[in-house]
């Protein structure tokens, strides 16, 4: 079963290649993932990988976290499952006072 890692405090220059390169060494990388920025497409300097398995990954977290790339010290470690966002937004529909109902 493979694993999912949260790689932080990467360089901005890192692009999902580059992540990929810097695991493969450790095993198979399923998926590579810089998070970006929805509106600039600049990385957050973080982001994700999966690895074949959990003997992998966490060869990986033993070799990478704390190792410094591009002028950073990496943060590796097991991603944690994402949370359920429960804004204070407006959820579904409101209907005002006015019209809304049907007649016949």
């Amino acid at each position: 079963m493979s694993m999912k890692l949260y790689v932080g405090n990467l360089s901005y220059s890192i692009d999902n290649g580059a992540l990929a390169q810097l695991f493969a060494p450790h095993g198979t990388v399923q998926s590579a993932n810089v998070i970006t920025d929805r509106e600039t497409g600049r990385s957050k300097g973080f982001g994700f990988v999966e690895m074949g398995n959990d003997q992998q990954a966490r060869a990986a977290i033993s070799a990478l976290h704390g190792k410094e790339v591009a002028g950073r010290s990496l943060t590796v470690n097991e991603a944690r499952p994402r949370e359920e966002r429960t804004g204070g937004g407006f959820g579904g529909r409101r209907n005002g006072g006015f019209g809304g109902g049907h007649r016949y």
